[in-house]
């Protein structure tokens, strides 16, 4: 049995930009949420694994990290949203500037907070790093979110009491995004979602489509379609990968691994 340990940490910024592969109408678009390779690249910053370097190959945090499984809970959002606003910035680099100025539009989120769930085996030396460091609140590189001038803080790491459920005897909240369809531990799924309408309380369901990984031959993301709401669900709604952790010892929460 291998010696696995889930934590969390939050992770917060003043401003983030999670680049769209697509452009609309000139506008470089961000996502709205975290999605799994960025927060990689945030856990290869925190223990020192190297980024991009060469075109066509792989990070090597993604190499290194791609294989854990991790949560993510948007923390202070407007149902599921960022408040976003755009910059326009010129593009002082010659080569963009060969006909002129390069004018550059570009959407960032505002005050973006997550918490972050992952689970680690502790008998493996680098994830054993990456646990001490994140309850630590030490990086060996200074994470940010998607552009290096937005600087995240770590902070409130927690390590959890958990186990990993299946089925339900009665309707229940998913506290963290969770895939709607896609890829969880590299097969294809299709959860049915089933909300229960009879017990009051939700206000909304937010949907996005986010990168999940990398198609290492094509070298471009692989995309799931991300679901994150306040409604609670059928009993027998099956979430693959779902968790119950404990909250600070009390509250049991709900949240997908993916």
């Amino acid at each position: 049995m291998t010696n696995e340990k889930l934590i969390s940490f939050d992770l917060k910024a003043d401003f983030a930009f999670f680049k769209k592969p697509d452009y609309n109408a000139g506008i470089q678009l961000s996502y709205n949420m975290l999605h799994k390779p960025a927060l990689l690249g945030i856990l290869g910053a925190i223990i020192g694994l190297e980024g991009y370097k060469e075109k066509g190959k792989l990070p090597e945090y993604f190499i290194q990290l791609k294989h854990l499984q991790i949560g993510i809970m948007p923390l202070a959002h407007e149902h599921g949203n960022y408040q976003k606003t755009v910059l326009r910035y010129t593009n002082g680099v010659g080569y963009a500037n060969k006909d002129g100025n390069l004018l550059v539009d570009e959407t960032m989120l505002i005050a973006p907070a997550y918490r972050c769930f992952v689970l680690l085996d502790l008998d493996k030396e680098l994830e054993k790093k990456l646990y001490q460091s994140i309850l630590n609140q030490e990086a060996e590189y200074i994470p940010y979110l998607g552009k290096n001038e937005f600087q995240a803080w770590i902070e409130n790491p927690m390590d959890y009491e958990f186990e990993q459920t299946e089925t339900n005897k009665a309707s229940y909240a998913l506290d963290s995004l969770f895939i709607k369809s896609g890829i969880v531990k590299e097969q294809k799924v299709e959860p049915e979602i089933n909300f229960d309408f009879s017990v009051s309380g939700g206000s909304f369901t937010y949907f996005e489509r986010l990168p999940i990984g990398f198609n290492e031959e094509l070298m471009q993301y692989e995309m799931g379609e991300f679901a994150f709401t306040d409604w609670k669900m059928k009993a027998e709604t099956i979430i693959p990968n779902l968790y119950s952790i404990k909250n600070n010892g009390k509250e049991t929460i709900n949240i997908q691994l993916f």
